[in-house]
C-alpha cells in the first residue's frame, strides 16, 4: 500500500478537514501555531508510546513491541 493510499484511507475514516479547521480555529487562525501545536502533541504521544512499550515485556507482546528505531541515548548527569 502506497503512502498516498494510506493517507486516502485515513481521510475516509476520519474527518481530517474538520480537525484541521478546529485546530486552526483553536490557535486563533494562526496556521504556524496550529502546526506547532500538532507537532508538540505528536511528540508527546510518541514519548508516551515509547515509555509504555518499554514497560511491556517482549515476551508478553510476543516480540511485537520491538522499537522500530534505537532508543534515545540517556543524558549524562554530573554529580
Amino acid at each position: 500500500m502506497t503512502n498516498a493510499a494510506i493517507a486516502a484511507d485515513f481521510d475516509v475514516k476520519y474527518d481530517i478537514d474538520a480537525d484541521k479547521a478546529a485546530l486552526i480555529e483553536a490557535c486563533g487562525g494562526d496556521v504556524r501555531a496550529a502546526l506547532r501545536a500538532a507537532l508538540v502533541a505528536n511528540a508527546f504521544l510518541e514519548e508516551n508510546l515509547e515509555k509504555t512499550l518499554a514497560l511491556v515485556s517482549t515476551g508478553f507482546s510476543r516480540g511485537k513491541n520491538r522499537p522500530s528505531r534505537p532508543p534515545a541515548e540517556p543524558e549524562e548527569t554530573t554529580a
